[in-house]
């Protein structure tokens, strides 16, 4: 599986942080940080689709899919840190930075550090998550197959 910028772990964290995910047995609705799309998420035993924009053209796990494995516990993290990201619009943020995603992360977790919040605590999470992303073994596909 190809994988994600980390970036989109943060954008994951924001779509929980805002209760923005509804889970229903293999299938999620995640509406977008500025609440003007859904992207729905599918999966089986072996494959997960979206139709968020990294998971169908870049066939990475875009951060819809990323937000219902964590949500759905796939993948263990400590769900305090999710509080720091409520309420972002990154979709605003990330064209102002003209869809630099690292920047745009850089810029909140700057904030967050003039708040005098541990962003190196936060950071450890996010590699734990991309590590725990890399052992995943589903394969992502533009439609489900039926079996």
């Amino acid at each position: 599986m190809k994988m994600p910028p980390k970036s989109k772990i943060y954008e994951a964290f924001s779509a929980i942080a805002d209760g923005r995910i509804n889970v229903k047995k293999n299938t999620a609705i995640i509406k977008s940080s500025n609440k003007q799309k859904e992207y729905y998420v599918i999966w089986n035993d072996h494959q997960i689709t979206s139709n968020d924009n990294a998971t169908f053209w870049q066939k990475y796990p875009g951060y819809p899919i990323i937000a219902v494995w964590l949500k759905t516990k796939q993948i263990s993290y400590d769900e305090s840190v999710t509080k720091f990201f409520k309420n972002i619009n990154w979709q605003e943020q990330n064209k102002k930075n003209k869809r630099n995603y690292e920047a745009s992360v850089n810029e909140i977790l700057n904030r967050l550090v003039e708040q005098n919040i541990d962003t190196e605590y936060i950071e450890q999470q996010v590699d734990d998550i991309y590590e725990q992303i890399e052992a995943i073994s589903f394969e992502i596909v533009r439609k489900i197959t039926k079996k």
